[in-house]
């Protein structure tokens, strides 16, 4: 039997396991005029996502002051949302080839706008950061969603040029959340608050934009919701993201709750692959795995992922903390990555429209991720600014190449049935790494900063104490002598965190190595 004729038994239902699966119900392909109208709500609910998780970068600071919270309440602000959209986003793949794709991200949609309006009514740290775990379910919908249904669309050979826009609103949003996030808060009348207000609007409008012009085939299947292993994969994943943000800090890395915490894990996890693996329809099918594609596709999105939170998340602390820059200009100042993001991403995804191949850019972007990231170790508080442009332009051009096509290669190797759980299954690990990224190299930066700060102060003879205070300084505030020592800790406790990012990104460039090329399809 021909390939061509095994991929239209496998559209028409057929199961690897032997059995039937039902199929979804005919539709009318859609026109590019069509594709283009839908395009712009998913391109809004993905700018809306990502505007989400970057806008409070540059506020981060002022919103810690004002709460009166510590360096463990920064990183948990932002880490409670990776937290939620990381765990949910298997659940939201399965439920997408269970449920209409279009009710799902309209679902999704109405939880980020709650979780945001809840947001900026926040009075304490505790609060804003469980919200901003309700606003995760929302952003883990909305970003794997968008990638489901840009599947659904569109065929994978002209996937590319389209995922190329996802890739592009992505690094547009990344840009535009820092700028925006510290214009409100410098904005006298506005305040951090308004950084959880301004993404309702956006998402309102993808809800709209979406309810008229989306159109999918109707999914006519047997709910079958692997209720278990949902509950296992979150419980498996927080309690590891627990671990590594608390350790060091609230407890020795070697302790008791470390064994706790990380055994507790690998049981739960542990747990989750016996119950994946006799559940009739599983969150996570192992079945999957037996493609090295999506093996190794998967894996390398962790080490992405790593790499690629530590620099859109911990750049601002290096530009106010370490330089003295305004909450706007340290969103200014990212737009190398961001710009080296855009160009890679729109470029590479044409490119692959027109060649079908794209192992090349996968290459090609982890030998950049990796340049970049090992020379932004060697950034200090006083290197000039062209230096480090130049490594973040390295760094997004690499990342730019990654993110869009590692999903579109474990897309290319499924059945349309597969599409969602694939799809959520590589953004998921991605989304894993940055979660776990984001914790351990809070945790890293804290205590590096401490112990800066205290090699510094000691050579001065004043205690650490009389400076920071346990929570983040205010510059402003310190004579010339103690400010350049803090300035000093925040840059190298920084360029510290790429000493762990490097590897991260040479581990993926290997794996993407290994990656056997299949050109895409033309068809679903």
């Amino acid at each position: 039997m021909t390939t061509q004729s095994k991929e239209d038994l496998t559209a028409a239902g057929a199961d690897r396991t032997g059995t039937t699966a039902p199929a979804e119900s005919p539709a009318p392909a859609m026109t590019h005029p069509q594709i283009v109208r839908a395009l712009s709500g998913l391109l809004l609910g993905m700018f809306t996502a990502i505007l989400s998780s970057t806008i409070v970068t540059n506020a981060l600071p002022h919103i810690i002051t004002d709460l009166g919270a510590g360096q463990s309440a920064y990183t948990w602000v932002v880490t409670a949302t990776l937290l939620s959209m990381t765990a949910s986003m298997p659940l939201w793949g399965k439920l997408a080839d269970l449920f209409s794709k279009k009710l799902l991200i309209q679902v999704a949609l109405v939880v980020y706008v709650l979780g945001s309006l809840v947001a900026g009514l926040a009075q304490n740290a505790g609060t804003l950061i469980a919200v901003r775990a309700v606003q995760g379910l929302g952003v883990g919908g909305m970003v794997g969603l968008s990638q489901i249904i840009l599947a659904a669309m569109i065929p994978p050979r002209e996937r590319g040029r389209y995922s190329g826009y996802l890739g592009a609103t992505f690094a547009t949003a990344t840009v535009s959340g820092p700028l925006i996030g510290g214009l409100i808060t410098d904005t006298p009348g506005l305040g951090w608050r308004w950084c959880f207000y301004i993404g309702v609007p956006f998402a309102l409008a993808s809800l709209a934009v979406l309810r008229r012009t989306l159109r999918l085939p109707a999914v006519r299947r047997r709910v079958r919701i692997d209720w278990a292993g949902a509950l296992l994969v979150v419980g498996a994943v927080s309690l590891l993201l627990i671990w590594v943000t608390l350790a060091g800090e609230s407890y020795p890395w070697a302790s008791w709750q470390t064994l706790a915490m990380v055994g507790g894990s690998l049981l739960l996890g542990a747990l989750f692959v016996l119950v994946e693996l006799r559940a009739s329809d599983p969150i996570i099918p192992p079945r999957l795995f037996r493609d090295p594609t999506i093996t190794l596709t998967s894996i390398a999105s962790i080490f992405v992922g790593i790499a690629m939170f530590a620099g859109t998340i911990f750049f601002s602390q290096f530009f106010q903390l370490a330089q003295g820059r305004s909450a706007t200009v340290s969103g200014l100042m990212t737009i190398p990555m961001i710009g080296g993001m855009s160009l890679s991403t729109t470029v590479s995804g044409w490119f692959i429209t027109r060649t079908g191949r794209w192992k090349r850019w996968l290459v090609a972007g982890g030998v950049l991720m990796s340049a970049g990231t090992a020379l932004l170790t060697t950034m200090r508080h006083e290197t000039p600014y062209w230096q480090i442009a130049a490594f973040m332009g390295l760094m997004g051009l690499g990342l730019g190449m990654l993110m869009q096509n590692l999903v579109l290669a474990a897309q290319n190797q499924v059945a349309a049935r597969d599409l969602g759980v694939a799809s959520s299954t590589v953004t998921f690990f991605r989304s894993f790494g940055g979660a776990i990224g984001v914790a351990a190299f809070g945790a890293l930066l804290a205590s590096r900063v401490a112990d800066y700060t205290r090699e510094g102060l000691a050579d001065l003879g004043i205690p650490a104490e009389s400076v920071t205070g346990g929570g983040i300084p205010d510059l402003a505030a310190l004579p010339a002598p103690l400010r350049t020592v803090v300035e000093s800790a925040y840059g190298h406790g920084v360029a510290d965190i790429f000493l762990f990012a490097a590897p991260s990104a040479v581990v993926a460039l290997l794996l993407m190595l290994f990656v056997k090329e299949v050109a895409l399809r033309t068809r679903q």
